[in-house]
């Protein structure tokens, strides 16, 4: 094993029983049939449920709506990058030639993803326990800074990326209006650039069916 795999190996912090589950992780579909995407599947379940849980214990006065906004914030996209990044886990990569030569090992959505699959592969070697340590080490000085975060509005957040990215603003339209007139239920779709399909939310009045919505295309975008 080289040096530099011996690092890797050390910020990770987390040594295999079945070495495979690792290399598989860091294996990319572009290589074949045999990669990470089911690992990654189910480390981006593990790493929902324990960010969750720890927000959870963390934010004893916060409602339901909030602490889904900071698990959002934690979980997505960019900071899976980022992390992935502190880990310098894109030179450890298995990418297929036609992605290499593109940059793949620096393209954040494979890096965001190949995180997740760490995450599934630990699960799997070492159990729930071993899993929520790692993810508790990874994310552990967001978590200290959980409290001096200050959450954006959903649709806040989804124009600031649209901006950043160069794309069209989000557009919302209600589809739907069911219920009596005092307990309406508004039913709104957000269509965005880069994604097929337009996201769907709901909520009792048109606002909160549009945070949901857009809620939905930023975790979206997050994968793309």
């Amino acid at each position: 094993m080289n040096i530099s795999k011996q690092r890797f190996l050390g910020r990770i912090g987390y040594s295999f029983s079945d070495p495979e589950l690792l290399e598989l992780a860091l294996t990319h579909r572009s290589c074949g049939a045999k990669n990470n995407e089911r690992l990654e599947f189910l480390g981006d379940a593990a790493l929902n449920f324990i960010i969750g849980h720890a927000i959870y214990q963390r934010l004893p006065d916060s409602k339901e709506g909030e602490l889904s906004r900071y698990r959002a914030n934690l979980v997505k996209g960019v900071t899976l990058t980022e992390i992935a990044n502190e880990l310098m886990l894109g030179e450890h990569l298995h990418l297929g030639g036609g992605e290499l030569k593109s940059g793949g090992n620096r393209r954040a959505s494979i890096l965001a993803d190949t995180v997740e699959a760490i995450i599934g592969a630990i699960y799997l070697d070492g159990g729930m326990e071993d899993c929520e340590y790692f993810v508790l080490k990874l994310f552990d000085s967001r978590l200290d800074n959980l409290g001096q975060t200050a959450l954006k509005d959903p649709k806040t957040e989804l124009q600031e990326v649209m901006q950043a990215r160069g794309y069209d603003l989000p557009e919302y339209s209600v589809v739907e209006v069911s219920g009596e007139e005092h307990s309406q239920l508004f039913t709104v779709e957000c269509r965005i650039q880069n994604l097929k399909k337009p996201t769907v939310g709901e909520g009792s009045s048109r606002r909160n069916a549009e945070k949901e919505a857009a809620q939905k295309a930023l975790k979206g975008l997050s994968h793309d």
